[in-house]
């Protein structure tokens, strides 16, 4: 018990930003949801994206595409959880650690009912698909690994949020690819799951860091 400053998992730095961002995010889930709602086609972006036909995507990529797909599976995703559950707590940060299941998991549970509300389907009547569960677990991901590394850093708002959303963007869009490239998802099924992480991961980190303030510890949280 050292007594020292615990590092929050949302930097104040970012919070003026990232704030708008997850409302706006939230608002282009909500938006397409409504768009797309009892849907079994693609629309009129998608089509002009990439038309969803099943394994689209031809050797070598399309094992490319079933590895990247795999660490969005349960047992892959787990994985994938345990091994950023094991770096934090290695580095010291078990707040980290904290958000790293729960933003994972809330993520996750979010496109789970967000599917079942909308009702868009894909390849037939019981392949729920918007939004991609896949890409937001990705993003989430991506996107947790950014505030940590701004941190880590000491970046400031601009350069934690630039390095926030390329993160977010990059690993999307790289999951996105495999997805849709697979035939498992619409394109805007991707940028559904896209924006739920966006939304879901900034609030889901706040309250991580409300919830463990009020909690008896050795040290009070650092709000750089």
């Amino acid at each position: 018990m050292t007594g020292r400053p615990v590092p929050s998992v949302l930097p104040a730095s970012l919070r003026p930003s990232l704030g708008p961002v997850a409302v706006l995010a939230a608002l282009v889930v909500v938006v397409l949801g409504i768009l797309y709602a009892g849907h079994s086609a693609p629309g009129a972006v998608d089509r002009w994206i990439r038309p969803p036909t099943a394994d689209s995507v031809r050797a070598p990529w399309h094992q490319v595409a079933l590895a990247l797909d795999f660490l969005g599976e349960p047992v892959g995703s787990a994985m994938v959880i345990a091994a950023g559950v094991a770096g934090c707590l290695v580095l010291r940060r078990p707040r980290a650690a904290v958000l790293v299941v729960v933003g994972a998991g809330v993520t996750v549970g979010a496109t789970t009912v967000l599917k079942h509300v909308v009702g868009r389907t894909i390849h037939g009547p019981g392949n729920l698909s918007y939004p991609s569960g896949h890409t937001a677990f990705a993003t989430a991901l991506a996107v947790m690994a950014a505030l940590f590394a701004t941190d880590r850093l000491g970046l400031g708002g601009r350069a934690g949020t630039s390095l926030v959303l390329a993160a977010g963007v990059v690993a999307g869009a790289i999951m996105g690819w495999a997805e849709v490239g697979l035939g498992a998802h619409y394109p805007t099924d991707a940028l559904g799951g896209w924006s739920t992480a966006l939304a879901v991961v900034p609030a889901t980190a706040w309250l991580v860091d409300r919830i463990t303030d009020r909690m008896p510890g050795p040290g009070r949280r650092d709000h750089r």
